[in-house]
């Protein structure tokens, strides 16, 4: 019983790793973009960089809306996740098992986007530090519980790319409330 609690403790600081991460980029963004526009276009390609520049030219403001919009999907399914040690259908981990993934791999992308600049982007501190720490000690115990499968990693990564879609459109809500 007592490594279940420390599951679902682990489950429970989701939340609380995604908003220290999202505080981080709330506080560099803006002025992490204005500094190294032009380094953008020298390091990709226009389309990219226009792309790019176009997605995450908002005010921190505008950049917290967002966030707060990705927050409280992440909370969700934080609950979902909880929900399965209540009633133990596995089906509530699948959505909590899609979000983590994507955090995961996402913390990859902020050091790629640090190597590729050869300068400190937002969220790669706490990439570093926060994320892939907290992400191979959660997966980790939930492997060793046997309450996460490869099977079910391998079922729950494709769905990881719908979510791309949702960030796309916090980011325009973002703008949208905020103008």
């Amino acid at each position: 019983m007592d490594f279940l609690l420390t599951i679902q403790t682990l489950i429970w600081l989701f939340p609380i790793m995604f908003i220290i991460h999202g505080f981080e980029e709330i506080i560099m963004v803006e002025k992490w973009l204005h500094n190294n526009q032009t380094n953008l276009y020298k390091r990709l390609p226009t389309k990219i960089a226009n792309r790019i520049v176009k997605q995450f030219s908002m005010t921190t403001a505008q950049f917290a809306v967002a966030v707060l919009l990705i927050f409280l999907l992440i909370s969700a399914a934080t609950i979902s996740a909880n929900i399965y040690f209540y009633n133990g259908i596995a089906t509530n981990l699948y959505f909590f098992i899609i979000i983590t993934s994507v955090f995961f791999i996402h913390a990859f992308t902020h050091i790629g986007q640090t190597i590729l600049f050869r300068s400190l982007t937002p969220g790669t501190v706490t990439s570093l530090i926060i994320i892939i720490p907290y992400s191979i000690l959660l997966y980790r115990s939930l492997f060793m519980a046997e309450i996460v499968t490869w099977k079910m990693i391998i079922i729950c990564l494709p769905f990881g790319l719908l979510f791309f879609p949702i960030v796309l459109i916090a980011h325009w809500l973002g703008r949208k409330f905020i103008e």
